[in-house]
């Protein structure tokens, strides 16, 4: 009997008892490849010799030192590095332990930054409907995805929201992606002047939608519209990277190829690809002078913060993802695998699209493909294909209420980057067997 809080109570997981490459191996036995990287965090797989001895190596030197009292080599060096690699001037670095810390910073960070400028006025983030930002209050506050905000929804302060970029289900059949792309802004620009310009602190959204909807991109041209309209009512734009970025997508972060700068975005998962837990918040440099010229302090803390050895951890990830040029190859690996899914389910009657960039890609599910349907949500299809990928020795990350919380079914792809070409067949082997015996069980039981 387990005394761990499980994510499900009423059914432990197997017991993972080593793990090595894109592999996973439990107690039992069994081996599973992971073609999610977890959850979107294990970009360059288990047990990389080089990470491993950064930290082995950190621990002999100092295993833990208290912000309040010093720094440490590993977390400078590690900021340096992130803001020697960031667009233009996004050179500040606070470093937590998680993405859902790192969003809870920059929401505080955002405040106090208009604080200092003598707007206390100012105390209302924009969000996007299903979108999500991390569990803590603050970062369910400014998400959208309803499931995950309805239990707690009395604890959390109200954010006005507007549509999310989401081509496949939203524009409609008449309408070109340009116009598409325009009345999102318009509605953007409506909302902010619905709210008063004046009191809202910033606009809050993931450059790719990450979990929620699976691997939704923007359409061309929206994220610069975004920046033009947070410049032209004076709000700052946040970019949630946690799942997207640190190369996932084929750029170190995601929103490089939009071509534009957020003043805040915020970082985890790939940042320390597993090793250890650790998350980051870059800021444009005049955010955090206003602060330095004024109060001088940021009015924010946690325990864990710059914790030495995940900064050893997340600094040799980013050192090893520039030698071995692997966003380069995650552009590369994401052509392959998404030309592979295109050849195995492109015509399939229950998958409606595939979508993503780089290694971030998803699979809409739906009950008819014309109508775009979704499946029953008492089906509880998500769990299903778990269950049976599980049972396959493949590791996915499937999600219900991919279209309002609760209607819809997705599926997420994020293997770690060091995967091969035939890594990325095998695991689309196994997919396609997975979906069978989940859409079809009488078939897959021979019935």
């Amino acid at each position: 009997m387990s005394h761990i809080i499980h994510r499900n109570l009423r059914r432990p997981p197997p017991v993972a008892a080593h793990a090595a490459g894109i592999t996973v191996t439990d107690t039992a036995g069994r081996t599973y490849l992971d073609a999610s990287g977890g959850a979107a965090v294990s970009s360059l797989g288990h047990a990389h010799p080089d990470v491993l001895a950064a930290m082995h190596a950190q621990i002999d030197r100092n295993a833990y030192s208290h912000t309040a009292f010093f720094t440490s080599d590993a977390a400078e060096e590690l900021a340096a590095h992130l803001a020697g690699h960031a667009p233009g001037d996004l050179d500040q670095v606070y470093l937590v332990s998680g993405g859902s810390e790192a969003m809870e910073t920059a929401l505080k960070l955002a405040r106090q930054y208009w604080l200092e400028a003598g707007q206390p006025q100012r105390a209302t983030f924009i969000g996007r409907r299903q979108s999500y930002h991390g569990n803590t209050l603050g970062a369910l506050a400014v998400g959208g995805n309803e499931w995950r905000r309805q239990p707690f929804a009395p604890l959390l302060v109200d954010v006005p929201r507007v549509s999310p970029c989401y081509e496949y289900r939203e524009r409609a059949a008449d309408q070109s992606t340009p116009a598409y792309t325009a009345a999102l802004l318009r509605e953007l620009e409506d909302a902010i002047l619905a709210t008063g310009p004046e009191k809202i602190i910033g606009f809050v959204a993931e450059t790719v939608v990450g979990a929620t909807a699976g691997a939704v991109p923007p359409t061309p041209g929206y994220w610069r519209g975004v920046r033009a309209v947070c410049d032209r009512y004076g709000l700052l734009l946040i970019l949630d990277e946690v799942m997207c970025g640190m190369g996932r997508t084929g750029t170190l972060y995601a929103f490089e190829q939009d071509g534009i700068v957020p003043d805040l975005v915020v970082l985890g998962k790939g940042l320390g690809a597993g090793y250890q837990p650790i998350g980051a918040v870059l800021a444009r440099a005049p955010i955090v002078e206003r602060l330095r010229d004024g109060s001088g302090a940021f009015q924010h803390g946690h325990t864990y913060m710059g914790h030495p050895v995940a900064a050893a951890a997340a600094l040799a990830v980013q050192k090893v993802i520039q030698r071995d040029g692997l966003t380069e190859v995650v552009t590369a690996r994401g052509k392959a695998l998404r030309t592979m899914l295109q050849d195995a389910f492109g015509q399939h009657s229950q998958v409606g699209d595939i979508r993503g960039r780089g290694l971030l890609i998803g699979l809409e599910l739906v009950a008819d493909r014309a109508s775009k349907a979704p499946f029953d949500p008492a089906r509880r299809l998500y769990a299903i294909i778990k269950d049976e990928a599980m049972a396959r020795g493949l590791m996915i990350y499937p999600m219900g209420g991919t279209i309002d919380g609760r209607q819809g079914d997705h599926i997420l792809l994020a293997p770690p980057f060091i995967a091969t070409e035939a890594d990325l067949g095998e695991i689309t082997h196994r997919l396609s067997e997975t979906l069978s015996a989940a859409l079809n069980p009488a078939t897959a039981r021979g019935v």
